[in-house]
């Protein structure tokens, strides 16, 4: 690929806004040659302004998403990509999120610009693990477990029960929820069915894939030890 081409898909500018650069010389190579916006270079050796470039193509991030932003690259409040480099908003092909947070949940969430990558992650074949930890308006029953691992739960509106998902409690009013579905607001709406109510909740874990000691609005690449991790079980 050319590298103009190259940048411009890393969201560096417009086609127009990246040749300026190299008429500027501000692209060079390990070296510090001046490359040219033809030259076809290997993104790891390419440097802008003595920086390496963003990662290639088959980006794969893991955010710690807090409460007030929303999934979305189009919307009046606070947004996820406003957590990141703005370049990656620009990025060809699209740095996606892999499912969704609603705006009050915090906690992982995977962003990819692999399309093969993220409908695999999200595919109901994979079943990959969601862990959430959820505080509660009221005492827990002490039949929510069973309920939930039944596969016989029927979400108001819905048409086919759920898979069976693990809880595991965690205080009177707390617990910790273990699901492969991923339904439109599904915890909130799974505690709904028991005749309670999510006060706040929080994803720490995919797979086996955790966010450590990952601050809340930071973010990391990850690497294949990690993307093993997400298919592994939780």
């Amino acid at each position: 690929m050319k590298l103009l081409r190259l940048l411009a898909n890393l969201g560096y500018g417009s086609r127009k806004e990246v040749a300026w650069l190299f008429r500027e010389g501000r692209v060079t190579d390990l070296d510090g040659e001046v490359l040219y916006a033809d030259d076809r270079v290997p993104h790891g050796q390419v440097r802008l302004d003595g920086e390496p470039l963003d990662p290639a193509p088959g980006l794969v991030l893991m955010l710690h998403k807090p409460v007030g932003y929303t999934c979305s690259t189009r919307d009046p409040g606070r947004v996820i990509y406003d957590l990141l480099p703005p370049r990656f908003r620009l990025r060809s092909p699209i740095l996606s999120s892999v499912g969704r947070l609603d705006r009050e949940t915090s906690g992982l969430l995977l962003m990819t610009d692999d399309g093969q990558l993220l409908h695999r992650i999200v595919s109901p074949k994979a079943a990959v693990a969601k862990t959430y930890a959820a505080a509660l308006a009221e005492d827990l029953r002490g039949d929510e477990a069973a309920s939930f691992a039944s596969g016989t739960l029927m979400l108001d509106g819905e048409d086919t029960p759920l898979a069976p998902a693990q809880l595991e409690v965690t205080g009177p009013r707390s617990a910790r929820l273990t699901l492969t579905e991923g339904r439109y607001h599904q915890v909130r709406r799974m505690f709904a069915a028991v005749g309670n109510h999510v006060e706040a909740l929080h994803r720490p874990q995919v797979g086996a894939l955790t966010l450590g000691d990952l601050p809340e609005g930071a973010w990391r690449l990850l690497g294949e030890a990690d993307l093993a991790r997400v298919f592994s079980e939780a």
